[in-house]
């Protein structure tokens, strides 16, 4: 069992720039498809990015192309996200995850796809 912690969250201006790190425990995190997804106050959870195992291929949403990019380090057992020209839009609480299944997807990554979450990070953007 992979146990996830976030952390780089907190308050910025719209427009400014924040890291979120993803620290994974366990042996198993280099071959697990790692995501972010994020949750904004009265809406659902929804898919952000997401990495696989040997971080060579990534999926961002359309609404956070051009400003979001993931990333992980294998031999730190972690995965980021940094988010550059942040919008008041993209405050929400953000999740990490890691998806024991070894296939790609190739289609837009649901909640249920992903196996471990942590228990999320606080972004908020102000205007």
């Amino acid at each position: 069992q992979v146990q996830l912690v976030e952390s780089g969250g907190g308050l910025v201006q719209a427009g400014g720039s924040l890291r979120l790190s993803c620290e994974a425990s366990g042996r198993t995190f280099s071959r697990n498809t790692m995501g972010w997804f994020r949750q904004a106050p009265g809406k659902e959870r929804e898919f952000v990015a997401s990495i696989s195992p040997t971080g060579r291929t990534t999926n961002h949403a359309d609404s956070v192309k051009d400003r979001f990019i993931i990333s992980r380090d294998n031999a730190k057992n972690t995965v980021y996200l940094q988010m550059n020209a942040l919008k008041p839009e993209d405050t929400a609480v953000y999740f990490c995850a890691a998806r024991w299944q070894t296939n790609w997807l190739a289609r837009t990554p649901a909640q249920s796809d992903f196996d471990s979450w942590g228990q999320g990070t606080q972004v908020t953007v102000s205007s």
